[in-house]
């Protein structure tokens, strides 16, 4: 697929546009890419015209070194939207993403349709800890890519779903991925310490908790059930602050559940949005 590159807020950011129909803005989580959204791109954009972009400091994007604010992620949504000449969007956001989109919505809610937070949470204190374990992580990275990724598996997927891929390896998941290509992705493109560092900015001082009820559009939520990042009870508190919402829980599954239950997230979204 082409990519192109929009002038945003003084960066270029790297987008796709995939389908038509209705927008739907895809927003990846931290340390992530518009790739990440690999197993949804195919099944949504069949039906509405499906916008990937990589965040500043991620993937194909500009990466001013520089700290980030949550702020800062939302302007360049919005930026992009304007650029695009798209005046409203669903828009769906995981992990990072969703609280980039939690944002967004309060400070631009004239801007969406409909919102689908995937994995996330309301914030809190958590900007230290990622980056602790962030340098940690690439440090393992580095003395081992392999390792690392069979490492981080633990903690973003089911061990169901774990064990199929330790047994299977070259095995096409959705005939899209399996975990050699991962493993050999990680290994030619390893994620920078200063873009994750700068990223892992935002998380500081973000807490919307008693802003919650003012996120008024239609809104699905999709925790999962083993979420040892971002455990489904931050997803269940918003369930009960949020108005008009949708609760879904993917049982026996992790934070990488977009990966793993692909299938069945894209039709919770795909009936969320048609409804």
């Amino acid at each position: 697929m082409t990519e192109f590159f929009a002038e945003v807020n003084g960066i270029k950011l790297c987008y796709e546009i995939h389908g038509e129909g209705e927008p739907i803005f895809l927003v990846h989580g931290y340390g992530g890419k518009k790739l990440d959204w690999f197993t949804q791109i195919p099944v949504l954009s069949e039906k509405f015209k499906v916008i990937t972009f990589d965040n500043r400091c991620s993937g194909k994007s500009e990466r001013p070194n520089k700290p980030i604010t949550m702020e800062m992620f939302a302007e360049d949504l919005k930026g992009l939207m304007d650029f695009l000449k798209i005046n409203k969007a669903h828009i769906i956001g995981r992990s990072l993403g969703g609280m980039i989109v939690q944002f967004f919505t309060l400070k631009y809610p004239e801007r969406i349709n409909k919102l689908v937070l995937i994995n996330t949470s309301y914030g809190g204190v958590m900007g230290d800890v990622i980056k602790n374990s962030t340098l940690e992580e690439l440090a393992d990275l580095k003395k081992d890519p392999a390792q690392a990724f069979w490492n981080s598996t633990r903690f973003l997927f089911h061990q169901k779903f774990r064990k199929q891929l330790e047994k299977q390896p070259n095995r096409k998941f959705y005939n899209l991925f399996s975990a050699e290509n991962l493993i050999n992705n990680i290994s030619i493109n390893p994620p920078n310490a200063e873009d994750l560092i700068n990223q892992a900015n935002a998380f500081d001082g973000f807490d919307i908790l008693d802003r919650l009820s003012e996120i008024v559009k239609p809104t699905l939520l999709i925790a999962a059930s083993h979420d040892r990042i971002l455990p489904k009870s931050g997803m269940e508190i918003m369930s009960e602050k949020i108005p008009n919402n949708e609760l879904k829980i993917i049982e026996k599954a992790g934070h990488g559940s977009p990966i793993s239950r692909a299938s069945e997230i894209n039709a919770l979204i795909i009936d969320f949005l048609n409804k």
